[in-house]
């Protein structure tokens, strides 16, 4: 059975909100470092602040987002993004798939410029963003088959700004795809404990949520873990 401890190894937490203000950011320090979440994620801008406040705890990773959240940007310009973020100290880059690009058959444009990021930030760990709710099946798995030969470490289901929530389906439609090759990091719309629990047994190793669900999380999660010690 997953314990306290596991769980919070397992949660990137984070604070991706345009109007995020300074404030915020620095509550969003005190509860990272009150959970020990494994690694956490705000807006680039806030993005150094998190680096300079975490730098000395050892076990929380500080994450950087590349082309957020609509993966549209130039390759050039993700470029720039993950080598400036490398640069601050992150530890872990999210970026997005050009979901455009990707629908459009554009698959060599799509793998150029996953490698491009990747070559960027070599030494770091690379999760790249499907957006899985605004792609077929069949697009979600050649979209795997293209991670799988970027280099990147994980496949990651959402950014969390699509309404649309990623569900069970979608997680069964990456594991076929990627197998064990390479990891699963669901995201969007991941709010509750149960939720959690099922896609970690469909082989999910990481999961993105926003602060206010994460600590939700966490509350159910000692509940359950209490009642089914009994």
């Amino acid at each position: 059975m997953l314990q306290i401890d596991d769980i919070v190894k397992i949660i990137d937490v984070s604070v991706l909100r345009p109007d995020i203000t300074l404030d915020e950011v620095k509550y969003f320090i005190k509860e990272i470092k009150k959970y020990r979440f494994i690694c956490c994620f705000t807006m680039p801008c806030y993005t150094k602040i998190l680096v300079d406040s975490l730098n000395e705890e050892q076990d929380i990773l500080v994450g950087g987002v590349v082309g957020y959240p609509t993966g549209a940007d130039t390759t050039e310009s993700k470029i720039a993004q993950a080598k400036e973020l490398k640069a601050i100290g992150c530890n872990e880059l999210d970026m997005v798939i050009n979901v455009g690009f990707l629908k459009s058959g554009m698959y060599k444009e799509v793998e150029k410029d996953i490698e491009s990021v990747f070559n960027a930030s070599r030494g770091l760990s690379l999760k790249v963003i499907l957006e899985v709710t605004l792609l077929t099946d069949d697009e979600i798995k050649k979209a795997c088959d293209i991670i799988l030969n970027s280099g990147a470490e994980f496949a990651k289901t959402a950014t969390g700004w699509i309404k649309n929530p990623t569900s069970l389906h979608h997680i069964k439609v990456i594991k076929k795809s990627i197998g064990d090759k390479i990891k699963i990091k669901a995201a969007g719309g991941i709010n509750s404990f149960e939720t959690l629990l099922e896609m970690y047994k469909l082989g999910v190793s990481r999961f993105g949520i926003g602060l206010e669900s994460a600590i939700k999380i966490m509350n159910e999660a000692e509940k359950y873990i209490f009642f089914n010690k009994k």
